[in-house]
């Protein structure tokens, strides 16, 4: 099982991902939105916010915020599987160790993050 600690390094990293993108390509297929990232066996939930200006850092939400557009569920070692390989996301998905809420159109979007 991997660390909260572990699990905001790997979400840093593919939020990272977004600043090394072109500024003309995060401004045509990004969208404003904030996203949560849940993990059940750590019992914590990491938010930030992505788009056309890049992302904001991952932080602990806190109770009481109202919840992210975009809300993906995954226990500490998918998280950290998945920043290591970002092509293994879909195969998470596919074998629900990976859960995602959220428009159709954002997700759509959100495959530019690999």
């Amino acid at each position: 099982m991997a660390t909260a600690e572990d699990c905001r390094a790997a979400l840093e990293s593919l939020t990272g991902r977004i600043a090394k993108m072109d500024a003309k390509d995060r401004a045509a297929h990004l969208v404003d939105r904030t996203m949560s990232c849940r993990v059940p066996d750590l019992g914590v939930t990491f938010v930030t916010r992505i788009g056309p200006q890049g992302a904001d850092p991952v932080r602990q939400a806190t109770n009481g915020a109202p919840p992210a557009q975009v809300r993906f569920t995954a226990n500490s070692d998918v998280v950290v599987e998945i920043a290591d390989d970002p092509g293994s996301f879909m195969r998470a998905w596919v074998t629900g160790r990976l859960k995602v809420q959220g428009s159709v159109f954002d997700l759509l979007h959100l495959r530019r993050l690999r």
